[in-house]
């Protein structure tokens, strides 16, 4: 895929991606409540909505402290200007567990705080706010580290994940990992799952336990004018993972770990699942803290393919990374044909693009990934600690990277571009100097 082929399918992913439409009913949440209870009140409502044929659950202003939601086809759950959606911090309330992905590898854990399995047309939309109430007292302490409230004696995730990443290894079946109840692996926020035609539209995202926005083996998503601050352990705002055809346009990111993640299962679990996460495109963000800003990986064991950014803004203090490809040969899999364009970087701590094949847990494994096919045009950046640092490994190099006609204004170290073939820089300044490579073969 050359560079006018790939912004020709770009195009084709925001045409074919449209959407949902729900028919003209509209089912007042308040209807569905005296006012004391409203987690009832959400299943009343959307079951209701769902058996009809479909249509709106309107939230109307005002605060509705609740459980899990669980969404059905059908069902627009609309969350009015002055709505707030406050979500309890009592586990229980996210029982019984469901089928889900914790840190890209299946289980059963407590229901996400917005939860959808298998089903068509479902949307999240409105004004208003979702609020999971996560913080120093609540669901953070859970990552086992002080910054995030957790003390000597609490009790936090490393046991439970160490858990999982055992019975993935072995290959327990995915019924046998049962968490929830007496484990502390933190939930999503919103996680649509083995679903088609997923809208979530206008809301603001605050406060979440862990992940922000998580569709899972999903076609057909469109994330929108979504307004995410939650800067939480682990609080990435948009992870796609195995999913087809993503548009993620217009959204507000400043969150505790990667903006937007791209993922693909982890380890032997993305490969006994073997689905790739591929067709997304990102366009018109603003991308303000905290790791990347569009970040692919580290979980690309299934494999991610054509990824297409186009007129972000990334920057800010705290904010680190650009365009982020992290991966290693324990998680293997590969990631190919992304292009970048027309990004303005205001500040960045580390490195505009950065592809490093030494993330984490580097070259330990017998996975090596594959990395080919990178395309950056058209970069205005202020200030970075380098442009570039590419890493790829000597049996196993990065092929086909591209940057162009970009400018990198203030930098505070070299470049590093180790093991790649067919490296190619054209039209490039790094600190006010001209940068030409020719690709090698």
């Amino acid at each position: 895929m050359n560079e006018a082929e790939a912004w020709r399918y770009a195009d084709e992913i925001r045409d074919r991606v449209r959407p949902p439409e729900f028919p003209d009913r509209w089912f007042d949440l308040t209807d569905f409540s005296s006012g004391e209870e409203w987690t009832r009140a959400f299943q009343a409502a959307i079951k209701e909505c769902h058996e009809a044929g479909g249509g709106h659950v309107r939230v109307p202003a005002g605060t509705y402290p609740t459980g899990a939601i669980h969404l059905l086809s059908n069902v627009d759950l609309h969350v009015e200007a002055g709505a707030r959606i406050l979500f309890s911090t009592d586990p229980a309330d996210y029982l019984p567990a469901v089928f889900t992905r914790f840190s890209a590898i299946e289980c059963y854990n407590y229901s996400p705080f917005i939860y959808a399995h298998g089903q068509e047309n479902i949307a999240v939309t409105g004004g208003g706010v979702l609020d999971g109430a996560a913080g120093p007292e609540h669901w953070w302490p859970w990552v086992g580290t002080p910054e995030f409230g957790w003390r000597p004696g609490m009790p936090h995730e490393a046991e439970d994940w160490a858990e999982l990443q055992r019975m993935a290894a072995e290959g327990v079946p995915v019924e046998e990992r049962a968490f929830g109840a007496g484990h502390y692996l933190r939930p999503n926020m919103i996680q649509p799952y083995l679903c088609r035609n997923v809208l979530i539209e206008g809301v603001r995202i605050v406060r979440s336990p862990m992940w922000e926005i998580h569709p899972v083996r999903c076609e057909n998503v469109l994330v929108r004018n979504v307004s995410i601050h939650s800067r939480g352990p682990n609080n990435d705002g948009c992870d796609p993972e195995s999913c087809r055809s993503v548009v993620i346009s217009g959204c507000v990111f400043d969150v505790g770990d990667d903006c937007i993640a791209i993922k693909a299962g982890r380890g032997p679990d993305g490969r006994r699942v073997g689905v790739a996460c591929e067709d997304v495109l990102i366009e018109d963000c603003d991308m303000r803290y905290r790791y990347g800003s569009v970040a692919i990986g580290t979980d690309t064991t299934g494999g991610i393919r054509n990824v297409f950014v186009r007129r972000c803004r990334w920057g800010g203090p705290g904010l680190y990374f650009g365009l982020y490809i992290k991966t290693n040969s324990v998680r293997g899999g590969f990631v190919e044909n992304v292009f970048v364009k027309d990004v303005e970087i205001s500040e960045l701590t580390k490195e505009a693009v950065s592809i490093d094949l030494y993330h984490g847990d580097g070259h330990t494994g017998d996975e090596s990934p594959v990395v080919r096919n990178i395309n950056v045009t058209g970069i205005r950046s202020d200030r970075t600690r380098s442009a570039y640092l590419l890493r790829g490994y000597p049996e196993q190099p990065l092929r086909e990277i591209t940057i162009r006609d970009s400018s990198f204004n203030r930098v505070e170290r070299a470049d590093v571009a180790n093991d790649i073939k067919g490296f190619a820089v054209s039209a490039v300044t790094v600190g006010g100097s001209p940068v030409e490579l020719e690709p090698d073969v």
